[in-house]
């Protein structure tokens, strides 16, 4: 495995483990409040790393927030890589009006930047984590058909493909138990990539408002609800969230980043 890879992957594992098991390592709620101990800095009353001006401890909102975070992240890359492989591998299989109808619906969808198309269909889902997860699998998906598209269109000359029409197999058949799952290594390297930027995009969305929703631990959340006591001096609300969501973001591009360079040597152009 690439260093970058394996970097990313330990990094990644650290903190999964820390969100996975978050009850073993504080023993405060994601919403408990504190009324004795209100906007204190790191090391006071028991606060690791101090508690908000709601009273809630900075390092249990920062563990639980992890689930968020990267739940959503994972589900909604999960849902676009399946979404997108197929109607990705439909098109490419297909081909004439339907590849060019549907590479047209792609270029329309990608003429937005993606961020500010996030924040659209954000506003017209709602703030539910099941509308956030649709937000970001929305978004992410087209970029899954492109790539499946082109590995489909090169993936149904091969010789296994023309065996298998000569040996009766249905169109169907062919698409979904040949070309795809021999198409599917590139969408699985760009996935870890898209994993970092969902992040960032829920991450942003929350902090705008559109996003997750106080009390519910959530990185954006958190750094947008401490955003006011930094011209105080108090950083650990905000701070300690956005150091967990750059780390997060960072395992995610190590990861990618070392596959496309092991897909790199491994396919030399």
């Amino acid at each position: 495995m690439p260093r970058l890879a394996l970097a990313g992957g330990l990094l990644l594992f650290v903190i999964v483990v820390l969100g996975a098991g978050a009850p073993l390592f504080t023993h405060w709620g994601s919403t408990q409040i504190d009324f004795s101990a209100i906007d204190t800095p790191p090391g006071v009353h028991g606060h690791l790393l101090g508690s908000d001006m709601n009273g809630m401890d900075v390092w249990a909102r920062t563990l639980y927030g992890t689930r968020i975070d990267l739940g959503l992240a994972a589900a909604s890359v999960a849902i676009a890589l399946v979404v997108g492989g197929v109607l990705g591998g439909l098109i490419g299989y297909v081909g004439g009006w339907v590849d060019e109808l549907g590479m047209r619906l792609m270029d329309i969808i990608q003429s937005f930047p993606a961020f500010v198309l996030a924040l659209v269909v954000a506003a017209l889902l709602g703030r539910g984590l099941v509308d956030l997860t649709a937000v970001l699998a929305f978004v992410s998906a087209p970029s899954y058909v492109r790539v499946m598209r082109s590995e489909v269109r090169s993936t149904r000359e091969h010789g296994y493909v023309e065996a298998a029409r000569s040996a009766g197999e249905s169109s169907g058949s062919i698409l979904f138990r040949h070309v795809i799952p021999n198409s599917l290594r590139p969408l699985l390297v760009i996935a870890p990539l898209n994993c970092g930027w969902s992040i960032l995009t829920l991450a942003g969305l929350s902090f705008l408002g559109l996003g997750v929703e106080l009390p519910t631990a959530e990185w954006g959340a958190m750094i947008s609800g401490g955003s006011d006591d930094l011209v105080r001096n108090h950083w650990w609300p905000s701070v300690v969230p956005g150091i967990a969501l750059f780390l997060s973001v960072l395992a995610f591009n190590l990861l990618g980043e070392g596959f496309l360079d092991e897909r790199s040597r491994a396919n030399p152009q």
